[in-house]
């Protein structure tokens, strides 16, 4: 009998003479009483026959004998093992951790411009705001950090721009030029939580393990490009408002990460009061928000569907792009939710003398489409957002709960999530069994997650709010706004968000942040725990609904 020892793909091969080469092999004699007697042979796989014995060759392959293992290796294999074992809980830590070093650097007196430490509950809020993409804050961002703090601040936003998942996946292949399994799968699944490992062709985004290289480059250049392109159009707005060289350069590409990313910090002194009506302005914040809120997989289709089609033009070939159902979903909603939004801010506020009502007939459609656009993630405001309607605020808490696309730098419950939604109550309505859209069926599973993710989100919301009422005297109107805005990393605020604020209350909203850019499904498989598969199913029984 002839076994072979190991795991190794060599040895393996090496039994059945696929491959040329001379391989290791064993062979085991039949058991003589309690002794079983080894000898070792070299094997040459191209005439499959036996030769030399190898009677002085080591117990083990040369290449394991006598090599110790890297620092850097130990490092690279234990993250890889605990993104295997607990991802959620490893992605949660890495938030925590960067947020409590960004909070770190922002309560030294260097990064305040008056030279005194910020307190901690404003310094956390902060940290959790720019790790988070939120845009909430009690202080004046534009006066109250020094360089230092404006700094800290940037890199933040970069940071929660790109996701901290993908800025572990893009160290690891710096670091070790290879990417592990387990952080290949944290990497699909911190975008698509339906991407699973034993079925990756169920992901959701139409994208592989075979894909993530390019569309960790595409994430990485898409940012780059997108925010240097729109400092070039923000700079010289700024230039004509009388600021410096170096002065506008710098609040130029800080204003462009802040709309890219939907943080939504204004570094502007005194905001955007003098550039409310410029309609270059507000147009380039609004294209550059929509591009971060569509998310990096959506940018990676569309790329991939335009270099085919220039291919296919200059061959001549009959390939065709194809664009997947996120894709679709994702820009139908997004564009769907903009233009409604629009329409619906514009006849409230049209006649509002504090908010539209002082602007000309042709600024006011811009900019109710470019609040309709920064309610859905980014939280920019060029008109006052306190003096808004109640109906206007009602609008946006619908728009802020909703957010951006899946795997963007938005936040809410997702577009694709209300899209889900949306088609399985018409499905309902219609009595089809089948959810069915652009000529694609959803399975019962999506609309499953999609009612996990509503649910998860309207908890912490309502939890948000209760916590809020019982610290302060606000009104309910303005808490549920702030808690909205909190849970969909928004940032806009309709004057809750203060100074004034108790630091619970400051604490709070920061939590909120965190988890709400966590994602409700990263946060409920941490407290869950690790996946268990069970062997059997209980019978069914239908209960009574409505």
């Amino acid at each position: 009998m002839v076994a072979c020892p190991g795991k190794s793909a060599a040895l393996r091969l090496s039994c059945g003479g696929s491959i040329s080469g001379r391989f290791r092999r064993q062979r085991l004699q039949p058991q003589l009483g309690s002794r079983q007697l080894n000898q070792e042979y070299a094997f040459d796989a191209s005439t499959k026959r036996d030769v030399l014995p190898l009677r002085h060759a080591p117990r083990n392959p040369p290449f394991n004998r006598g090599q110790p293992t890297s620092v850097r290796k130990k490092v690279l294999d234990a993250v890889s093992q605990a993104f295997q074992d607990f991802p959620a809980v490893v992605t949660i830590v890495l938030y925590l951790f960067l947020t409590g070093v960004t909070t770190m650097l922002l309560v030294l007196p260097a990064a305040s411009s008056s030279g005194s430490p910020t307190p901690l509950a404003d310094s956390s809020l902060t940290a959790a705001s720019a790790i988070g993409v939120a845009g909430l804050s009690t202080l004046d961002m534009a006066t109250h950090w020094s360089g230092f703090g404006h700094l800290v601040i940037f890199v933040a936003m970069q940071i929660g721009g790109l996701g901290v998942v993908t800025l572990a996946t893009l160290l690891a292949v710096l670091a070790s030029e290879r990417l592990g399994r387990a952080m290949r799968n944290s990497f699909l699944g911190d975008y698509d939580p339906s991407y699973s490992e034993k079925n990756p062709r169920n992901s959701s985004l139409g994208v592989t393990v075979a894909d993530i290289g390019a569309l960790l480059r595409v994430v990485v250049l898409s940012a780059l490009v997108i925010q240097a392109v729109l400092t070039v159009f923000l700079v010289p707005i700024l230039w004509r408002t009388g600021l410096g060289v170096w002065d506008g350069l710098w609040r130029g590409a800080y204003l462009a990460t802040s709309a890219f990313t939907n943080t939504g910090f204004n570094p502007l002194v005194g905001g955007m009061a003098g550039l409310s009506d410029d309609p270059l302005f507000l147009l380039s914040l609004t294209a550059g928000s929509f591009l971060g809120s569509v998310g990096f997989p959506v940018i990676f289709v569309l790329s991939r569907a335009l270099r085919t089609y220039f291919e296919r033009r200059r061959k001549r070939t009959i390939r065709r792009p194809r664009i997947g159902l996120h894709t679709q979903l994702t820009l139908t909603m997004s564009i769907g939710l903009l233009l409604a939004g629009a329409v619906v801010i514009s006849a409230l506020e049209w006649q509002n003398e504090a908010t539209l009502g002082n602007q000309s007939d042709w600024m006011k459609p811009i900019s109710a489409v470019f609040l309709s656009m920064m309610a859905r993630s980014t939280g920019l405001n060029s008109i006052p957002t306190e003096e808004l309607s109640s109906a206007s605020l009602l609008i946006l808490d619908f728009l802020m709960f909703v957010g951006g696309g899946s795997a963007s730098t938005a936040g809410g419950i997702k577009v694709t999530t209300l899209a889900v939604l949306l088609l399985a109550v018409y499905a309902q309505a219609r009595g089809n069994q089948d959810i069915t859209v652009f000529e694609r069926r959803i399975p019962s599973e999506i609309v499953r997650l999609a009612v996990t993710v509503t649910l998860w989100g309207a908890t912490i919301v309502a939890t948000t709010t209760i916590l809020l009422m019982a610290i302060t005297s606000a009104p309910l109107e303005k808490v549920l706004f702030e808690s909205i805005s909190a849970f969909a990393s928004c940032g806009l605020s309709a004057g809750f968000t203060n100074a004034e604020l108790p630091a619970a209350a400051k604490f709070i909203l920061a939590a909120t942040i965190v988890i709400g850019r966590l994602g409700t499904i990263t946060f409920a498989s941490a407290l869950v725990g690790r996946r268990r598969t069970k062997l059997f199913r209980r019978a069914s029984e239908r209960p009574i609904l409505g």
